[in-house]
Parts: C-alpha cells; structure tokens; sequence
C-alpha cells in the first residue's frame, strides 16, 4: 500500500507519542499469523493498556529516534509488530508471554526498557514483574513488618506473665 507523506507523518508523529509516553517496548514477528489471532491479540492488549501497531520499519526507525527507545532501531528487521506498555513495563510481557503460548508462529526479536536493549530471552523476566498493585502491596508488607515485631516484642512479656500464673494454677489444682 503506498503512503503519501502526509500519512507517513501522521503514523511517525503518532507512535513517537506513544514512544514518548511509554515505559517499555517489544518487537515481535508476526509472519504466519492470521487477522483473527491479531484481533484477539489487539483485543486483550487494549484491555490491558497496551498499545499494538505494525508500522513500516523506516517510519518505525524515525519514530524513535529521540526516544528512551532509540537503542532498538538496529533490531527493526522485518515484519515486525511494536507492543508498547503504557503504564506497568510488564504488561505488553505479559500479554506477549500468553499470546505466545497458544501462537507459536509469534517470536520476539528484542525488548526494550529505559533506554536498554534487552534479548528476546528477558522476556520471561520482565513478564515476572510485579503490577503497580502488587508492588505496592509488597512495599506495605515490607513496611509493615517491623511494626508487627515490634507489638509482639512489647506484648511478650505480659503474655508470658500470664502463661506462667496459668501454669502455676494449673498446676496447683494438680495437686489437690
């Protein structure tokens, strides 16, 4: 299909937006894959915050340029389709990471994160990060900890206390 210029600066401008905006990008292979397996596969990226875009190599190169992603540019080779995570950097990971069980014909060339590249093979490691959700969860727990030691601490020798005037009754009533 052949693009005028002015479409080929709309398509640049907007995913150098989302670029821009974006915390993480993957490149993946689509070859062999039928327009239903990539609707399904826009579909649950969409409901997941995740934008998904096949673009020309050429206009994706220029798209990034300038970008927290411009160490991927030596990587766009091919049919390739772009998975940008808007909010959690494990999102679009994710969603690959299950869309390629079931799609096998999907094969991830690079990944990118805070202006690193990484191989195909982090995949699995950045699709273990936890969910904005899950890490404040764990920050809470990890805050929350020496709290709780510390109340235990505090309330030990009052319950000790208790457990041994038990003991003792206890005993008492043992022997008469």
């Amino acid at each position: 299909m052949v693009l005028k210029l002015e479409d080929k600066k709309a398509i640049v401008s907007e995913v150098a937006g989302i670029a821009k905006q974006a915390v993480s990008l993957i490149a993946a292979e689509y070859s062999g894959l039928t327009v239903s397996q990539l609707t399904g596969l826009r579909k649950s990226a969409r409901d997941a915050g995740v934008y998904v875009r096949v673009v020309r190599n050429t206009l994706a190169r220029r798209a990034l340029d300038g970008t927290q992603f411009a160490c991927m540019q030596d990587e766009l080779v091919g049919p390739l389709l772009l998975v940008f995570s808007q909010e959690e950097p494990g999102a679009a990971a994710r969603i690959i990471k299950e869309f390629a069980k079931t799609n096998e014909k999907l094969k991830v060339k690079a990944l990118a994160l805070e202006n690193q590249l990484l191989s195909a093979q982090s995949l699995d490691m950045l699709a273990s990060l936890p969910t904005r959700d899950e890490a404040i969860a764990q920050l809470m727990s990890v805050m929350l900890a020496p709290i709780t030691k510390l109340v235990r601490t505090m309330a030990e020798p009052h319950a000790k206390l208790v457990r041994t005037l038990a003991a003792i009754r206890d005993e008492k009533q043992a022997q008469s």
